[in-house]
């Protein structure tokens, strides 16, 4: 290697960090050792989302490298896929690529790529064409790279009584694209309570024209989350008490067999306040992603909810890189705990400004 000089900015990133998504397979053709790159196509979207945030990102310093790299021979057959190791080379020739200094990546923008690898004698040239594929943001603790998100819209407050009148399953991506979704509308049997229909928008006789009754869609939503949860993925809950406890009573009183309780949950409520404790103001979905700049353009709506507690979790890993950079099995430890203190603190406010015998459950994630 010899001269280096800076030539821009780019971001690139571990094209390893992207969990369900293969990103590419190398495949021959004929005689052409450079072959071509077949893509899923469930990956386009979130090819073309990438590319976008490394353009608008330009976190990585790119160096213009003379290397002396292998010279590919493009008449020997090439059976190697992109990570698998060196490619066929006849003799070797100076070369001048663009690079990402420093870099974990594995796939740069070029006629041909190079891995760089420190502690190795030579880099490598790969006989093909890629371009830079950025996944995770470096930012983000791993957790939220991929969030599981769920709400439900209800007849009341009382987790022991309200019925399920809505829900939304879903899956976000290190961006907070949503990039699977479920929805229900349900007729809950019951009346809904004009004062919650004022709230999420749905009446009695909407529910009761075009939603399923809950013996079908109990067992649906269940088996959605525990799809997220068979994936390792965590669930994003704001207030995880109030709708998984919900969703437990619903499933006890429709005979279907409730979550085991083993999941990974994260509730930016709980996370909010063991974070900024001594913060002014309402601690509702609407008024915290207000205050972290998260958008929610239709507040208690299942997907809109949803979606803007997820895209929140990740603003508060990005704002509390240092608290919140464990993993999600640390975290949901770490959110059992900080449940049980806040309640507690609140239950000796409330004894002492209100109600000397007022008691309130610190269990969490469901009670």
């Amino acid at each position: 290697m010899s001269t280096r000089t800076v030539a821009d900015k780019a971001d690139s990133r571990s094209i390893d960090a992207l969990p369900e998504f293969p990103l590419f397979e190398w495949t021959p053709e004929g005689d052409d050792a450079r072959g071509s790159r077949t893509e899923d196509p469930e990956t386009v979207g979130a090819r073309r989302r990438a590319r976008s945030a490394a353009r608008e990102a330009a976190s990585f310093t790119l160096v213009e490298l003379e290397l002396d790299l292998p010279f590919v021979d493009e008449s020997a057959p090439a059976e190697a896929t992109p990570t698998d190791g060196p490619a066929p080379v006849s003799s070797t020739s100076s070369s001048t690529l663009v690079l990402a200094e420093g870099d974990e990546a594995s796939a740069y923008s070029g006629r041909a790529a190079v891995l760089v690898d420190e502690g190795a004698e030579e880099d490598l040239l790969l006989p093909f064409d890629v371009e830079i594929i950025p996944t995770v943001d470096p930012t983000l603790p791993r957790w939220a790279g991929m969030l599981g998100v769920f709400d439900l819209e209800t007849t009341g407050v009382d987790t022991d009584t309200a019925r399920i009148v809505s829900a939304h399953v879903g899956v976000l991506d290190e961006d907070g694209v949503l990039v699977e979704r479920r929805e229900w509308l349900v007729d809950p049997g019951v009346e809904i309570p004009a004062g919650a229909s004022a709230v999420h928008g749905i009446s009695t006789e909407r529910a009761r024209r075009y939603g399923r009754t809950p013996a079908e869609v109990v067992g649906e939503i269940l088996d959605a989350i525990r799809s997220v949860e068979r994936r390792g993925i965590p669930l994003v809950v704001y207030n995880a008490p109030y709708d998984l406890t919900l969703l437990a009573r619903e499933a006890a009183r429709h005979g279907v067999q409730p979550l085991d309780g083993n999941g990974l949950v994260l509730d930016p409520l709980v996370l909010d306040r063991a974070l900024d404790r001594y913060r002014s103001g309402k601690r509702t979905l609407t008024a915290t992603a207000d205050h972290y700049g998260v958008e929610l353009l239709a507040a208690h709506e299942a997907g809109a909810d949803a979606v803007a507690a997820g895209r929140l979790a990740q603003e508060l890993a990005r704002r509390f890189p240092v608290e919140l950079g464990v993993s999600a099995e640390q975290l949901h430890a770490m959110q059992v705990e900080w449940c049980r203190e806040q309640t507690a603190r609140f239950e000796e406010y409330m004894r002492r400004t209100k109600d000397a015998s007022f008691t309130a459950s610190g269990l969490w994630p469901c009670r």
